[in-house]
């Protein structure tokens, strides 16, 4: 009886009563700039992992993290204005 029960609380745990909240998909929307930044950048990093990176590859990797730093400060000031913090 437990995998019966480990299988209905698997199958459950994805209830419609279970979404997330608005203010979690606002959340989510407010980071995802940050979050593609950070997949370009490890994307660039996957690609050079098997092999010693060129020069086109370096810049890639630097385009990306500026990308992904630029990305991190806009979050960051973001929250922070939104807080109310340093108003």
């Amino acid at each position: 009886m437990n995998p019966i029960v480990t299988v209905q609380d698997a199958v459950t745990a994805f209830a419609d009563w279970n979404e997330p909240t608005d203010a979690e998909l606002d959340a989510i929307e407010t980071e995802m700039p940050f979050i593609l930044a950070d997949i370009e950048l490890l994307d660039a990093h996957i690609a050079t992992l098997d092999r010693t990176p060129s020069e086109l590859d370096q810049r890639r990797i630097r385009r990306a993290r500026r990308r992904a730093l630029a990305a991190r400060v806009e979050l960051i000031n973001h929250t922070v204005t939104a807080s109310g913090v340093g108003a």
